[in-house]
């Protein structure tokens, strides 16, 4: 039995498919039943006979996807059952009351009646719905016969911890323990690459941030004064380094690749609750081994995984060869079951940051949900939008700098939106809307595409004026933190870190006084620090010069300063619409986003064929869509709608609805680096059924100017 056992491991080791005889059949039997694999890009199949004697039942080890459906004529006895849940024994006289569901599945009364609690009304072996439900009439029904006497408080919390050891079902593979086992703190992470072999391997660029300035028209009459005049500020981030090739960032040998970059401290933060089971927990490790695949040598990882409550499955560690497979294995153990708490799991992903004993020159979090916190938010007055701060670890709302961005993953149609968005834009971070459970590979693919190519760190753009007469008035910067001075003649903006090629577009409102000469305006400039090599990096702008005539000439105003007015008037049109569907007014909401699709066809932008004014056009108009009634609504336009804000508001690529395929008609602001790494995603993995992909964007084709 042991040497069945070992085989059986080390083919889920390894990533194989495992064919297990039916029970009952002999062993020359044809029949097999197949276990699926759950691992990513698992290809091919190699069958690993097991005996059946030395196999034990899915009532001993639950398998997502595979059915085992209990026979009368089973020669198991019921004392060597186990708890699908706890994985106790099952004995009938050892004082546990056992409770069998009407598909014949049999568990500990209290473990199911504590699953049932938060919102789990599917079997955890065969996933049928029940009709009748374990359900507990009193906090007394939870205490098992014979602890009475146990503290309710106490036990409350064991419930807890006993949903989380439910985490790794599949107790032949070796993973770490749950949080049980978890030390006090999290400065276990494993140390940085070493800095003497690195140093003669780091790739210094010689590019730099691009700075350009546009003002609304570039003559203004001698005799003329002018208010809110707009100037545009365009940024744009340096290329990736020609060695930076997201192809081989899976090949450890290929250190340069991974020098080439800044290495990136990364923590993923996963739902494993009850609802994740199946499907949808099976494309969520796809997607994970995907991105460890794409991590370097450099690079460290730790995954968080929650339901009921949260565990690290592994400390920081590096993706070396031997890091990928301890992380491969610890994903694909996980399991579905328990509630959704989010705060914990957030908590948990802090700490490990926040007690790190060495620091690479990246952080990040990636947050993927597909349900509401259960334990958390709360509102006090009914009809009241809750409360999401409580979510919010109190590091991440005190950080005015944003240093650890939090990416966040909505998935499905019963996630919390408005809790993810918030989290997201508190932290600096995006929030992407997974509609289509085939696309989760893309959408994380996306993101560390992104990750991977950060060029820039800490920037922050400056301007003055120079005319004695010229002043500041406002600054439109979107979720960018920005002043102006009390007399207005200096203001900023605190940009952060941008990607590769990335680009970002600031539009100030100036007055600009009488003169009968050119009008120096004001001058930018800003500084970043370069995260490869640590150092500072200053540039300066040309100065945003009026000509003054002493006539008025006819001049059409700027595409680039156009271009994004109808950005910004888009943006806020949203915001207006989702307040206004949030009331329950959908009629008000459709009609505030058609008034703006008017504005936006007569601007000189779109009448010139502007894809980014086209864009927003076709965007606003799938948001109308998504709120023909209050069902379809809350289903996906609340999310659609808050994705699309998160993105114009970083001006950074979400997913959402089509956005990660080429033929999007949704600008979608992706760099180089993500399209390489979406099309490096879509051709290795085959599409799941009923899923089309149209023709892929070549990866050295840029998305199209703003």
């Amino acid at each position: 039995m042991e040497d069945a056992w070992r085989k059986a491991k080390r083919a889920l080791g390894l990533r194989l498919c495992v064919h297990v005889p039916e029970e009952g059949e002999g062993g020359a039997s044809e029949r097999r039943r197949r276990l699926p694999a759950v691992s990513a890009g698992c290809r091919s199949e190699v069958a690993v006979t097991v005996r059946p004697e030395s196999v034990p039942t899915a009532s001993d080890v639950p398998v997502p996807g595979v059915v085992r459906r209990s026979k009368s004529g089973s020669s198991r006895s019921s004392s060597k059952r186990k708890c699908a849940i706890c994985f106790d024994s099952m004995r009938h006289g050892n004082g546990q009351a056992l409770f069998t569901a009407e598909c014949s599945h049999m568990f500990h009364f209290h473990c199911i009646s504590s699953n049932v609690k938060h919102g789990n009304y599917f079997c955890p072996i065969c996933r049928a719905k029940w009709k009748e439900l374990p359900f507990n009439r009193s906090l007394s029904s939870n205490i098992p016969h014979g602890r009475i006497g146990v503290n309710r408080t106490r036990l409350t919390q064991q419930d807890a911890n006993m949903a989380l050891l439910h985490q790794v079902p599949n107790r032949h593979q070796r993973v770490r323990r749950p949080h049980t086992s978890e030390p006090a703190d999290f400065n276990d992470d494993e140390p940085l690459q070493q800095p003497e072999v690195l140093d003669n391997l780091i790739v210094r660029s010689t590019k730099t941030a691009e700075i350009s300035t546009y003002p609304e028209v570039s003559a203004i009459t001698q005799s003329s004064s002018k208010d809110d005049f707009a100037i545009l500020i365009h940024l744009k981030a340096p290329s990736a380094n020609p060695d930076q090739c997201t192809d081989n960032l899976a090949n450890e040998s290929s250190v340069r690749s991974s020098r080439s970059r800044a290495p990136v401290d990364l923590v993923t933060v996963l739902d494993v609750s009850g609802s994740m089971a199946g499907t949808k927990l099976a494309l969520l490790k796809r997607a994970m081994g995907f991105v460890v695949q794409h991590l370097g040598p450099s690079d460290r990882l730790s995954v968080i995984a929650f339901s009921s409550s949260a565990r690290r499955l592994f400390h920081l560690q590096r993706m070396s060869h031997y890091g990928r497979q301890q992380a491969l294995q610890a994903i694909n153990s996980l399991g579905a079951g328990g509630g959704t708490n989010i705060a914990d799991a957030l908590k948990k992903a802090m700490k490990v940051i926040e007690d790190r004993s060495y620091k690479n020159s990246v952080c990040s979090i990636i947050l993927m949900s597909d349900g509401q916190d259960t334990y958390n938010i709360s509102s006090n007055v009914q009809g009241a939008s809750p409360d999401c701060k409580s979510l919010i670890p109190s590091s991440i709302l005190n950080d005015a700098r944003h240093t650890v961005p939090l990416h966040a993953f909505g998935f499905g149609a019963d996630h919390d939106s408005d809790s993810l968005h918030s989290i997201a834009e508190a932290s600096g971070g995006t929030f992407s809307f997974i509609e289509d459970e085939g696309v989760m590979q893309d959408a994380f693919a996306q993101c560390i595409g992104g990750l991977l190519s950060i060029v820039i760190q800490e920037m922050r753009v400056s301007m003055g004026c120079i005319h004695p007469g010229v002043q500041l008035s406002s600054i439109k910067s979107g979720s960018y933190p920005s002043k102006v001075a009390r007399d207005g003649r200096s203001g900023s903006v605190d940009i952060g870190h941008l990607y590769a090629d990335e680009e970002r577009d600031i539009l100030l409102s100036v007055n600009i006084p009488q003169s009968r000469h050119q009008t120096s305006a004001l001058k930018v400039f800003c500084d970043y620090r370069d995260p490869v090599t640590g150092e500072t990096i200053k540039i300066q702008g040309d100065e945003v010069k009026i000509n003054r005539p002493t006539s008025n000439l006819p001049e059409s105003v700027s595409i680039e300063v156009d271009r994004e007015r109808n950005r910004i008037n888009a943006a806020e049109s949203i915001e207006s619409a989702r307040a206004a569907a949030e009331r329950g007014a959908l009629s008000e909401a459709v009609a505030i986003l058609e008034d703006c699709r008017r504005t936006l066809s007569q601007s000189f932008a779109s009448q010139s064929g502007d894809h980014l004014s086209l864009s927003l056009d076709a965007e606003l108009r799938e948001m109308q869509e998504r709120m023909a009634n209050r069902q379809l609504y809350e289903s996906s336009g609340r999310a659609y709608m808050l994705s699309g804000l998160s993105s114009h508001s970083w001006q950074r690529a979400t997913t959402r609805g089509d956005s990660t395929d080429s033929s999007t008609i949704v600008y979608s602001y992706q760099t180089p680096s993500m399209v390489e790494m979406l099309q490096h995603s879509q051709n290795h993995v085959p599409s799941p059924q009923g899923r089309q992909r149209s023709g892929l964007r070549s990866a050295a084709e840029k998305p199209p100017a703003r």
